[in-house]
């Protein structure tokens, strides 16, 4: 939850036609933050440790908003359809 809510900070201030694309690109650097990891054995020095967090937290994150902020309610719902758009394994 932790990676899902700040991906979700990090978006908020992105434009609403921008945001897709925005989690798209956050999402790759993760992945490639932690190919990268798993190569070198240390964090990638700009997208962190391959987390989605770690990805999040190369812009500045605002204070994490109320549930009933409906801007944030609408980045955490983009947050989690990238996540559902990514492929690979999933789990029932």
């Amino acid at each position: 939850m932790g990676d899902l809510c700040a991906a979700a900070r990090a978006i908020l201030a992105v434009p609403v036609g921008a945001r897709t694309a925005a989690m798209d690109r956050m999402l790759a650097q993760a992945q490639a933050a932690d190919a990268y990891r798993k190569r070198f054995g240390r964090a990638h020095p700009r997208w962190g440790n391959g987390s989605l967090m770690g990805a999040a937290f190369q812009v500045p994150l605002p204070p994490e908003p109320f549930l009933s902020d409906l801007a944030y309610l609408d980045c955490l719902s983009e947050a989690l359809a990238a996540l559902r758009r990514r492929p690979g394994p999933r789990r029932n």
